[in-house]
């Protein structure tokens, strides 16, 4: 890892005739970007929103991943769901709260130390400990 602080940007380009902001970051692919439907957006690009939700979902897994390598856990399958519920509190609007389902599948032998991984990925997720919203998270282990 490069020592500390990182610098990350993106650069946005859009017009005035229409709804889609094409989002650049160098070295990466653009992506179009649009208002969700709950904000009179077409509802069928990425939003501010969604991208947040998923940037919250990578977090995670990534985490999960490198601590599940580090720990030596054998694991077949993880599914994360991130769900958050926009709010308005004194008269702003906001991320209240994130609700994060996780479920891994490992081989029995690693089926204690599994929880205890998935709250560390949680733990450790520089999105989610950079926001103010509530985190409720759920972390359930299958074995094969």
């Amino acid at each position: 890892m490069q020592d500390f602080p990182h610098h990350y940007s993106a650069h946005v380009e859009t017009t005035s005739d229409g709804d889609t902001v094409t989002v650049r970051s160098p070295g990466l692919p653009a992506l179009d970007t649009a208002p969700p439907s709950e904000f009179g957006g077409p509802g069928d690009r990425w939003s501010p929103e969604t991208l947040l939700m998923a940037a919250v979902t990578d977090c995670f897994v990534l985490g999960f991943k490198a601590i599940a390598s580090a720990s030596k856990l054998e694991w077949r399958s993880l599914d994360v769901k991130v769900t958050g519920k926009l709010d308005r509190v004194d008269r702003k609007m906001l991320f209240t709260q994130l609700d994060i389902v996780s479920s891994v599948t490992v081989p029995a032998a690693g089926e204690s130390r599994a929880g205890r991984i998935l709250e560390k990925a949680e733990e450790s997720c520089l999105v989610t400990n950079s926001l103010s919203a509530e985190v409720r998270f759920t972390g359930n282990v299958e074995t094969i």
